[in-house]
């Protein structure tokens, strides 16, 4: 990690859903501006978790989420919203409106930055439609732009996903298990566009991976999470086959 001061900060960060169990245990890490990492573990290890609370779709149970110099857990209404349209992401399940073009799915990470009227009744600028297609260029969608998102495939709707997450010109990217219902092929289309995102745009980019060698291949920076708990973090390089094995231990296999 660098000496700067780091994009995202997280600091004894827990979560519990009963007031029980906890889904995240007193988890902390830093990630620096413009870095590639990933969270990694077994389902249910809680990495959709953490991406959850650090961008308060989820509120944490206890500890601090600092981005970009802000606690977003002690943030409410309007500065909340204003914060988290810097934080975009990327989903599994694609997110998308499927009976919508693929432009107006792309459109929708426009929201942020509009106020509710224009956001109920669906008006976006010219300038924000040039955005839209600037992205889906980026992605390699352009041509579809008008599709409707139910007759893409699983890989294009998720660099439709991508686009929408760009469009919305953010510092972070959280990216959800992007590629866990993607073929080889197109898991690495969409691996490739997360970390260009990183290396020509300068966006620190968050994916939680449960695809050990992607995320060994892509990543400048690696947490391993089991059972709520962080339990290994560091370079690529140090995620040996022993550390990958106490990752991974309630698997009995990497590739389970």
């Amino acid at each position: 990690m660098g000496t700067t001061e780091p994009l995202l900060r997280i600091e004894n960060l827990s979560k519990s859903y009963d007031g029980k169990t906890l889904a995240l245990d007193n988890v902390s890490f830093d990630l620096g501006k413009g870095e590639f990492a990933s969270v990694i573990g077994s389902s249910g290890a809680g990495k959709s978790t953490l991406l959850r609370c650090i961008n308060r779709l989820i509120k944490p149970t206890s500890g601090s989420v600092i981005f970009d110099g802000v606690d977003m857990t002690e943030l409410r209404g309007r500065r909340l919203r204003q914060e988290r349209r810097r934080i975009s992401m990327v989903f599994q399940n694609y997110n998308l409106v499927l009976r919508s073009s693929v432009i107006q799915n792309v459109l929708q990470g426009r929201l942020g930055y509009k106020n509710s009227l224009a956001g109920a009744l669906g008006i976006f600028s010219k300038e924000d439609k040039e955005k839209a297609l600037s992205m889906l260029e980026r992605v390699g969608m352009a041509d579809f732009a008008y599709v409707r998102a139910d007759q893409l495939s699983g890989g294009q709707k998720q660099r439709v996903g991508i686009a929408r997450a760009l469009v919305q010109e953010p510092a972070l990217i959280l990216a959800d298990e992007p590629i866990a219902s993607l073929d080889p092929k197109s898991s690495r289309v969409v691996m490739d566009l997360l970390k260009t995102a990183t290396d020509d745009l300068g966006i620190t980019c968050l994916v939680s991976l449960h695809q050990v060698e992607f995320a060994l291949e892509y990543s400048d920076y690696m947490y391993g999470i089991a059972e709520g708990k962080e339990c290994c973090k560091g370079a690529p390089d140090t995620f040996t086959g022993e550390v990958l094995a106490e990752v991974y231990e309630d698997e009995g296999s990497l590739d389970a």
